[in-house]
Protein backbone atom coordinates (compact mmCIF):
# COMPACT_ATOMS: atom_id res chain seq x y z
CA UNK A 1 0.00 0.00 0.00
CA UNK A 2 1.13 3.15 -1.23
CA UNK A 3 2.26 5.55 2.24
CA UNK A 4 0.71 8.92 1.99
CA UNK A 5 1.53 12.48 2.48
CA UNK A 6 -0.88 14.71 3.11
CA UNK A 7 1.21 17.83 3.09
CA UNK A 8 2.51 19.58 0.27
CA UNK A 9 5.74 18.63 -0.66
CA UNK A 10 8.58 20.45 -0.27
CA UNK A 11 10.19 19.03 -3.95
CA UNK A 12 10.42 15.60 -6.14
CA UNK A 13 13.19 13.08 -7.60
CA UNK A 14 13.27 13.09 -10.83
CA UNK A 15 14.31 9.49 -11.78
CA UNK A 16 14.67 10.10 -15.47
CA UNK A 17 17.91 7.47 -16.74
CA UNK A 18 19.50 7.77 -13.48
CA UNK A 19 19.75 4.08 -13.67
CA UNK A 20 21.92 4.04 -16.71
CA UNK A 21 24.72 6.59 -15.65
CA UNK A 22 26.43 5.71 -18.77
CA UNK A 23 23.43 7.22 -20.83
CA UNK A 24 23.53 10.27 -19.13
CA UNK A 25 26.68 11.26 -19.36
CA UNK A 26 26.10 10.54 -23.09
CA UNK A 27 22.53 12.65 -23.24
CA UNK A 28 24.19 15.12 -21.26
CA UNK A 29 26.73 15.87 -24.05
CA UNK A 30 23.82 15.29 -26.71
CA UNK A 31 21.04 17.22 -25.57
CA UNK A 32 23.55 20.46 -24.32
CA UNK A 33 24.48 20.64 -28.16
CA UNK A 34 20.77 20.00 -29.50
CA UNK A 35 19.53 22.76 -27.01
CA UNK A 36 22.50 25.05 -28.24
CA UNK A 37 20.61 24.43 -31.90
CA UNK A 38 17.49 25.16 -30.56
CA UNK A 39 17.87 28.32 -29.86
CA UNK A 40 19.91 29.31 -32.42
CA UNK A 41 17.63 27.91 -35.42
CA UNK A 42 14.21 29.27 -33.74
CA UNK A 43 15.74 32.76 -32.98
CA UNK A 44 17.07 32.81 -37.03
CA UNK A 45 13.68 31.89 -38.08
CA UNK A 46 11.69 34.53 -35.78
CA UNK A 47 14.43 37.28 -36.95
CA UNK A 48 14.49 36.39 -40.69
CA UNK A 49 10.58 36.49 -40.60
CA UNK A 50 10.87 39.64 -39.19
CA UNK A 51 13.19 41.68 -40.86
CA UNK A 52 12.36 40.53 -44.45
CA UNK A 53 9.24 42.42 -45.83
CA UNK A 54 8.89 39.33 -48.12
CA UNK A 55 8.18 37.02 -45.81
CA UNK A 56 5.31 39.66 -43.99
CA UNK A 57 2.63 36.97 -45.24
CA UNK A 58 0.35 34.68 -43.07
CA UNK A 59 2.58 31.64 -43.34
CA UNK A 60 5.90 32.73 -41.82
CA UNK A 61 3.67 34.90 -39.04
CA UNK A 62 2.50 31.36 -38.02
CA UNK A 63 5.89 29.96 -38.06
CA UNK A 64 7.22 32.58 -35.89
CA UNK A 65 4.29 31.81 -33.51
CA UNK A 66 6.04 28.31 -33.81
CA UNK A 67 9.59 29.00 -33.71
CA UNK A 68 9.17 31.25 -30.29
CA UNK A 69 6.89 28.56 -28.70
CA UNK A 70 9.47 25.87 -29.35
CA UNK A 71 11.93 28.31 -27.64
CA UNK A 72 10.05 28.41 -24.84
CA UNK A 73 8.80 25.14 -24.84
CA UNK A 74 12.64 23.57 -24.77
CA UNK A 75 13.45 26.45 -22.20
CA UNK A 76 10.96 24.94 -19.52
CA UNK A 77 12.28 21.34 -19.81
CA UNK A 78 16.04 21.52 -20.82
CA UNK A 79 18.08 23.36 -18.22
CA UNK A 80 16.60 21.73 -15.20
CA UNK A 81 17.01 18.24 -17.27
CA UNK A 82 20.54 18.96 -17.75
CA UNK A 83 21.15 20.06 -14.30
CA UNK A 84 19.91 17.02 -13.85
CA UNK A 85 21.78 14.69 -15.59
CA UNK A 86 25.23 16.27 -14.59
CA UNK A 87 25.38 14.70 -11.54
CA UNK A 88 23.72 12.46 -8.65
CA UNK A 89 21.46 14.76 -7.60
CA UNK A 90 17.61 14.71 -9.05
CA UNK A 91 15.66 16.85 -7.13
CA UNK A 92 13.32 19.42 -8.27
CA UNK A 93 11.63 21.80 -6.21
CA UNK A 94 7.84 21.51 -5.67
CA UNK A 95 7.24 25.02 -7.07
CA UNK A 96 9.83 24.49 -9.96
CA UNK A 97 7.68 21.43 -10.67
CA UNK A 98 4.45 23.45 -10.99
CA UNK A 99 5.64 26.01 -13.46
CA UNK A 100 7.15 23.37 -15.51
CA UNK A 101 3.83 21.59 -15.84
CA UNK A 102 2.15 24.37 -15.98
CA UNK A 103 4.20 25.76 -19.13
CA UNK A 104 4.85 21.92 -20.76
CA UNK A 105 1.24 21.20 -20.61
CA UNK A 106 0.37 24.30 -21.89
CA UNK A 107 2.93 25.14 -24.55
CA UNK A 108 2.25 21.36 -25.76
CA UNK A 109 -1.56 22.04 -25.90
CA UNK A 110 -0.62 25.11 -27.93
CA UNK A 111 1.68 23.70 -30.55
CA UNK A 112 -1.33 21.11 -31.14
CA UNK A 113 -3.56 24.23 -31.95
CA UNK A 114 -1.20 26.08 -33.62
CA UNK A 115 -0.30 22.96 -35.74
CA UNK A 116 -3.62 22.89 -36.80
CA UNK A 117 -4.18 26.74 -37.71
CA UNK A 118 -1.49 26.46 -39.82
CA UNK A 119 -2.76 23.42 -41.88
CA UNK A 120 -5.95 25.74 -42.04
CA UNK A 121 -3.63 28.62 -43.37
CA UNK A 122 -2.48 26.35 -46.13
CA UNK A 123 -5.87 25.14 -47.14
CA UNK A 124 -7.03 28.61 -47.78
CA UNK A 125 -3.51 29.33 -49.84
CA UNK A 126 -4.59 26.17 -51.82
CA UNK A 127 -7.94 25.89 -52.21
CA UNK A 128 -9.14 29.34 -52.20
CA UNK A 129 -6.29 31.31 -53.86
CA UNK A 130 -8.41 34.44 -54.74
CA UNK A 131 -9.67 34.63 -51.72
CA UNK A 132 -6.51 34.28 -49.63
CA UNK A 133 -5.76 37.70 -48.97
CA UNK A 134 -9.23 38.87 -47.97
CA UNK A 135 -9.55 35.79 -45.72
CA UNK A 136 -6.20 35.60 -44.19
CA UNK A 137 -6.07 38.96 -42.98
CA UNK A 138 -3.97 40.74 -40.02
CA UNK A 139 -6.62 41.00 -37.84
CA UNK A 140 -7.52 36.97 -38.25
CA UNK A 141 -3.85 36.23 -37.71
CA UNK A 142 -3.91 37.36 -34.13
CA UNK A 143 -7.32 36.01 -33.48
CA UNK A 144 -6.42 32.87 -34.39
CA UNK A 145 -2.42 33.01 -32.70
CA UNK A 146 -4.75 34.41 -29.61
CA UNK A 147 -6.91 31.28 -29.71
CA UNK A 148 -3.72 28.83 -29.83
CA UNK A 149 -2.17 30.78 -27.09
CA UNK A 150 -5.12 31.31 -24.71
CA UNK A 151 -6.72 27.54 -25.58
CA UNK A 152 -3.48 25.85 -24.94
CA UNK A 153 -3.18 27.69 -21.34
CA UNK A 154 -6.79 27.56 -20.15
CA UNK A 155 -6.13 24.31 -20.31
CA UNK A 156 -2.98 24.04 -18.57
CA UNK A 157 -4.37 25.62 -15.45
CA UNK A 158 -6.97 23.42 -15.32
CA UNK A 159 -4.93 20.51 -15.66
CA UNK A 160 -2.01 22.32 -13.08
CA UNK A 161 -4.61 22.65 -10.67
CA UNK A 162 -6.28 19.52 -10.31
CA UNK A 163 -3.03 17.44 -10.26
CA UNK A 164 -1.28 19.03 -7.73
CA UNK A 165 -4.66 18.89 -5.35
CA UNK A 166 -3.76 15.39 -4.86
CA UNK A 167 -2.37 13.17 -2.45
CA UNK A 168 1.04 12.27 -3.17
CA UNK A 169 3.30 9.46 -2.11
CA UNK A 170 5.98 10.33 0.93
CA UNK A 171 8.88 8.85 -1.25
CA UNK A 172 8.16 11.75 -4.32
CA UNK A 173 9.99 9.88 -6.84
CA UNK A 174 8.51 10.58 -10.23
CA UNK A 175 9.51 8.25 -13.03
CA UNK A 176 10.39 10.77 -15.90
CA UNK A 177 12.88 13.16 -16.59
CA UNK A 178 10.22 16.38 -16.32
CA UNK A 179 7.52 17.28 -13.96
CA UNK A 180 4.64 15.70 -16.35
CA UNK A 181 1.26 15.16 -15.48
CA UNK A 182 1.42 11.11 -16.49
CA UNK A 183 4.00 10.56 -14.10
CA UNK A 184 2.36 12.68 -11.23
CA UNK A 185 -0.33 10.71 -11.30
CA UNK A 186 1.56 8.02 -10.71
CA UNK A 187 2.71 8.50 -7.55
CA UNK A 188 -0.84 9.43 -5.83
CA UNK A 189 -1.74 7.87 -3.29
CA UNK A 190 -5.52 8.06 -3.83
CA UNK A 191 -8.30 7.28 -6.44
CA UNK A 192 -7.07 9.09 -9.80
CA UNK A 193 -9.60 7.91 -11.98
CA UNK A 194 -11.35 11.55 -12.52
CA UNK A 195 -8.49 12.70 -13.48
CA UNK A 196 -7.30 9.80 -16.04
CA UNK A 197 -10.84 10.35 -17.40
CA UNK A 198 -10.03 14.71 -17.53
CA UNK A 199 -6.83 13.51 -18.71
CA UNK A 200 -8.02 11.37 -21.65
CA UNK A 201 -11.14 14.01 -22.97
CA UNK A 202 -8.49 16.87 -22.85
CA UNK A 203 -6.08 14.42 -24.99
CA UNK A 204 -8.98 14.33 -27.22
CA UNK A 205 -9.60 17.88 -27.68
CA UNK A 206 -6.08 19.09 -28.08
CA UNK A 207 -4.35 15.48 -30.21
CA UNK A 208 -7.18 13.87 -31.74
CA UNK A 209 -9.24 16.39 -32.94
CA UNK A 210 -6.19 18.78 -34.12
CA UNK A 211 -5.26 16.12 -35.92
CA UNK A 212 -8.36 14.93 -37.38
CA UNK A 213 -8.84 18.38 -38.41
CA UNK A 214 -5.23 18.44 -40.15
CA UNK A 215 -6.03 15.70 -41.77
CA UNK A 216 -9.41 16.93 -42.96
CA UNK A 217 -7.01 20.14 -44.48
CA UNK A 218 -4.74 18.02 -46.32
CA UNK A 219 -7.46 15.79 -47.47
CA UNK A 220 -8.75 19.09 -49.58
CA UNK A 221 -5.32 20.69 -50.69
CA UNK A 222 -4.55 17.14 -51.87
CA UNK A 223 -7.85 17.01 -54.26
CA UNK A 224 -7.15 20.50 -54.91
CA UNK A 225 -3.56 19.85 -56.23
CA UNK A 226 -4.63 16.98 -58.36
CA UNK A 227 -7.05 18.84 -60.14
CA UNK A 228 -3.76 21.35 -61.16
CA UNK A 229 -2.88 20.50 -64.75
CA UNK A 230 0.57 21.79 -64.81
CA UNK A 231 3.22 19.11 -63.01
CA UNK A 232 5.52 22.00 -62.11
CA UNK A 233 2.37 23.89 -60.43
CA UNK A 234 1.40 20.79 -58.90
CA UNK A 235 4.77 20.28 -57.19
CA UNK A 236 5.24 24.24 -55.98
CA UNK A 237 1.77 23.35 -54.13
CA UNK A 238 2.82 20.33 -52.69
CA UNK A 239 6.34 22.05 -51.65
CA UNK A 240 4.18 24.96 -49.56
CA UNK A 241 2.64 22.05 -47.58
CA UNK A 242 5.36 19.58 -47.06
CA UNK A 243 7.55 20.94 -44.48
CA UNK A 244 4.68 21.81 -42.42
CA UNK A 245 3.75 18.01 -42.54
CA UNK A 246 6.64 16.97 -41.48
CA UNK A 247 6.42 18.65 -38.37
CA UNK A 248 2.82 17.17 -38.14
CA UNK A 249 4.14 13.76 -38.09
CA UNK A 250 7.09 14.35 -35.96
CA UNK A 251 5.30 16.14 -33.45
CA UNK A 252 1.87 14.52 -33.46
CA UNK A 253 3.54 10.51 -33.52
CA UNK A 254 5.24 11.14 -31.21
CA UNK A 255 2.98 12.73 -28.96
CA UNK A 256 0.61 9.89 -29.78
CA UNK A 257 2.91 7.52 -29.33
CA UNK A 258 3.77 7.83 -25.71
CA UNK A 259 0.56 8.36 -24.93
CA UNK A 260 -1.17 4.71 -26.48
CA UNK A 261 1.22 2.41 -25.09
CA UNK A 262 0.94 -0.19 -22.01
CA UNK A 263 2.25 0.18 -19.01
CA UNK A 264 5.25 -1.81 -18.56
CA UNK A 265 8.90 -1.75 -17.21
CA UNK A 266 9.94 -1.83 -20.95
CA UNK A 267 7.51 0.76 -22.49
CA UNK A 268 8.02 2.86 -19.58
CA UNK A 269 12.08 3.56 -20.86
CA UNK A 270 10.15 3.83 -24.55
CA UNK A 271 8.31 6.20 -23.65
CA UNK A 272 11.01 8.67 -21.98
CA UNK A 273 12.95 8.48 -25.41
CA UNK A 274 9.86 9.65 -27.32
CA UNK A 275 8.96 12.08 -24.70
CA UNK A 276 12.53 13.45 -24.97
CA UNK A 277 12.28 13.54 -29.32
CA UNK A 278 9.11 15.49 -29.08
CA UNK A 279 10.25 17.82 -26.22
CA UNK A 280 14.31 18.65 -27.45
CA UNK A 281 14.75 16.72 -30.74
CA UNK A 282 11.45 18.07 -32.73
CA UNK A 283 12.00 21.86 -31.55
CA UNK A 284 15.55 21.40 -33.18
CA UNK A 285 14.01 19.66 -36.54
CA UNK A 286 11.71 22.19 -36.92
CA UNK A 287 13.95 25.68 -38.55
CA UNK A 288 16.13 22.66 -40.27
CA UNK A 289 12.99 21.37 -41.70
CA UNK A 290 11.52 24.51 -42.72
CA UNK A 291 14.99 26.22 -44.17
CA UNK A 292 16.31 23.13 -46.33
CA UNK A 293 12.37 23.02 -47.94
CA UNK A 294 12.02 26.52 -48.34
CA UNK A 295 14.01 28.69 -51.13
CA UNK A 296 12.30 31.99 -49.72
CA UNK A 297 13.85 31.58 -46.35
CA UNK A 298 17.39 30.47 -47.52
CA UNK A 299 17.51 33.32 -49.81
CA UNK A 300 16.50 35.90 -47.05
CA UNK A 301 18.95 34.21 -44.75
CA UNK A 302 22.05 34.57 -47.15
CA UNK A 303 20.79 38.00 -47.90
CA UNK A 304 20.69 38.98 -43.98
CA UNK A 305 24.24 37.41 -43.69
CA UNK A 306 25.45 39.30 -46.83
CA UNK A 307 24.06 43.05 -45.48
CA UNK A 308 25.81 41.94 -41.24
CA UNK A 309 28.81 41.06 -43.06
CA UNK A 310 29.26 43.88 -45.67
Amino acid sequence: MKERNSSNPTGFILLGFSDLPQLERILLLVISIIYILTLMGNTTIILVSYLNPKLHTPMYFFLSNLSFLDLCFTTSIVPQMLWNLKGPEKTISFTACVIQVYFVSGLGSTECVLLTVMAYDRFNAICRPLRYGTIMNPKLLWQLSAVSWISGFVESTLQTTLVFQLSLCSHHRVDDFLCEEPALIKIACVDTTFLENELAIACGLYVVLPLGLILVSYGCIVRSVLRIKSAEGRRKAFETCGSHMMVVVLFFGTVISVYIQPKSKYTQNHSKFLTLFYTVVTPSLNPLIYTLRNKEVKSALKRLLIRESS
